[in-house]
Order: C-alpha cells, then sequence, then structure tokens
C-alpha cells in the first residue's frame, strides 16, 4: 500500500521489522498484543497517521521481527527492544501505544526509559499477576489458534472483524512463534506490571474495554491510583480487540491523547 513504509532495525543483535505509516506529526510508537503481528494493526494505523507518523512493532517472535531460538521473551526483553527502536530512529521522546500484552511492554518501557516516552497510552493491559485473578484467554487458545491458521483452518476470531482483518490474521498467525507466546503468557502471571506504574512519569492514558473482561472498574481505579499522572476512558461497547469491534470509538478516545 503506497502509504506503508516497512524496514529492519538491528538492536544489539535483535532483528526487529517495522511497519511505518505517515510523514508528519508527533512520532508514534505502537505496540501491539500476544499474538498480532505489525500488519494486523495496520488499519488502525493508518487512520493515527492522519495526525502522527506511527511505527508498529513487530515484537520479537512475531511477523518477520528474529524468531531464532535461545531468544527471551519477558517483559523487560519487549521494553528494551522498543527503546532500541525509538533510539536506533532517531525519534527522541516518541508516545508510545501498547495494546494487551504490548500495554505491559509500554508500561516497563515508559518506567525504565523515561527519557524516550513523552505519552503513554495502556489499551486493556492483562492486569494477572502474582497474587492476582489470571489473565481470562488461556495458553492453549492462543497455540491452537497458530496451529489451526497453520493448516489453512478457520480460526476463532469476533463477528466485529472484517473479511480483510479474518484474512491477514489467518495468514499472520503462524509468524507467532509458539515458545514466544507461551513465554509471554507466563510472564503475565509471574510479573506484575503494577510494579511498573509508580515509576512512569509522563501523561498516562488508560483505555479499557467494558466487555473486555480483562480490566474490570476495580482494576482501573487500582491503576490511577498508582500511576503519578494518568487519565482512563472505558469504552463500553467493545471487546479486548478494541479497534477491531469498533474502530471510531477507539480512534476517539486515543487520538486526542497524540496532540
Amino acid at each position: 500500500m503506497s502509504d506503508q513504509m516497512r524496514f529492519y532495525v538491528t538492536w544489539k543483535d535483535i532483528k526487529l521489522h517495522v511497519l511505518k505509516f505517515g510523514s508528519a506529526g508527533p512520532a508514534v510508537l505502537l505496540i501491539p498484543g500476544i499474538t498480532s503481528p505489525a500488519i494486523t494493526w495496520a488499519f488502525v494505523a493508518r487512520r493515527l497517521s492522519e495526525q502522527a507518523c506511527i511505527f508498529v512493532l513487530d515484537s520479537r517472535g512475531r511477523g518477520l521481527s528474529d524468531q531464532r531460538d535461545g531468544l527471551t521473551h519477558t517483559t523487560g526483553d519487549y521494553a528494551e527492544d522498543a527503546a532500541g527502536i525509538i533510539q536506533e530512529l532517531g525519534l527522541g521522546s516518541a508516545i508510545v501505544i501498547g495494546h494487551s500484552m504490548g500495554a505491559r511492554v509500554a508500561a516497563r518501557l515508559a518506567a525504565d526509559y523515561p527519557l524516550l516516552v513523552s505519552r503513554c497510552i495502556l489499551a486493556d493491559p492483562p492486569v494477572s499477576g502474582p497474587g492476582r485473578r489470571p489473565y481470562p484467554s488461556k495458553l492453549q487458545k492462543y497455540l491452537d489458534a497458530i496451529d489451526q491458521a497453520s493448516r489453512g483452518e478457520a480460526i476463532p476470531v469476533r463477528p466485529s472483524f472484517t473479511p480483510e482483518q479474518v484474512r491477514l490474521r489467518a495468514e499472520w498467525l503462524p509468524t507467532c512463534n509458539k515458545e514466544a507466546v507461551t513465554q509471554s503468557h507466563r510472564a503475565f502471571h509471574e510479573e506484575d506490571m503494577f510494579l511498573d506504574l509508580p515509576k512512569i512519569t509522563c501523561p498516562t492514558l488508560l483505555v479499557y474495554a467494558g466487555q473486555g473482561g480483562v480490566i474490570m472498574d476495580t482494576d482501573a481505579q487500582e491503576i490511577m491510583s498508582n500511576l503519578q499522572n494518568g487519565t482512563k476512558i472505558k469504552i463500553d461497547p467493545v471487546g479486548h480487540m478494541m479497534p477491531f469491534d469498533n474502530l471510531e470509538l477507539f480512534i476517539g478516545a486515543v487520538a486526542p491523547f497524540l496532540r
């Protein structure tokens, strides 16, 4: 597509694949979730590029980024990769948007690399962790979907997905390394995102889904109480894959924060 560029960035011997949309406005790094290669979020990036320059990351173990054996897949690993992208591309202090796993990565990035993040948007981050309720989606669900897509079988998607979104997800799910997904899902339960939140100094927006089952109102309140400069927006009629359920509501919540 004419409005899309793609390239690789090598950071500490890790080859990371990036999609770029737009050429003007603030620099924004978008980090998708546990089984969402960058291309599956292109429709979101394309809309946001009307007012910003959007870089969408294939996290290690997904899409066209490094998938070699022996890589580790902790939140800290992903945050370090994201920091490398911002530095290697000379983005200065970027706005960071993370969805689901990507939101936990964004929180760690903002906490550990405050000079690299000017604003942070956390979209429906898993609140699971030690002593907390488990993440509602089981690991086997993700592994089964990868296998189904690899065999060319139909994969489970929400009714709101467009035919193009279903096609892209089916094509790109097999690029999600199962060991990377397994380690990432384990980190949802072994790592505590709430330890990162008080360290975030930049303005931070929590966007959460009213029907996602990932963040309850009480969770949102706890997140707010741990942020130094936080605001929240609840999008009631959507599930966890918020922009796939209603792109306009998601853009309406996120876009003003980019200005």
